[in-house]
């Protein structure tokens, strides 16, 4: 379970005396999990977050990264977009491998042949179908504008 594989290597980077930056990143991963652990149990889901859910999680931390890298990168702070890099590498390590550019194309073409998706009123199926299969290892806003454009 990705829960435990987070843990474990926050245990590890702890006693191994790991860079600080690792250690504050796992850590505020673990933050992020806990955070939707409550709110999960809030809906009557006491076990907590999912494995998916967990990789939503960390999409969106590294996609919030990734503009703040820009963002610091624009106002010459290059050591701060750097950090942000850092902590990308660390998130990284949990997410399945993110496909290539020709991968998705194929990936989403594969899905509407699947699906039998004939126009855009099939959009919202063929997304959720791509998404099921390929969470985490794909950008579903490139993946979107693919589908789009082969929909349309």
């Amino acid at each position: 379970m990705l829960r435990e594989k987070i843990d474990t290597a926050l245990k590890a980077a702890m006693k191994a005396r790991d860079e600080k930056l690792r250690v504050s990143t796992l850590r505020l991963i673990n933050a992020a999990i806990k955070d939707r652990d409550i709110a999960a149990r809030s809906e009557d889901r006491c076990d907590g977050v999912s494995d998916d859910e967990i990789l939503a999680i960390l999409t969106k931390m590294v996609k919030q990264r990734e503009e703040s890298a820009e963002t610091y990168e624009k106002a010459s702070r290059l050591e701060l977009a750097e950090q942000e890099r850092a902590e990308i590498a660390v998130i990284r390590e949990f997410l399945p491998r993110q496909l290539s550019d020709a991968e998705v194309e194929e990936a989403v073409k594969g899905v509407i042949a699947e699906i039998g998706a004939s126009g855009l009123k099939d959009m919202g199926k063929a997304m959720a179908a791509l998404k099921a299969r390929y969470a985490g290892a794909i950008d579903f806003g490139k993946a979107g504008a693919l589908m789009k454009k082969a929909l349309g």
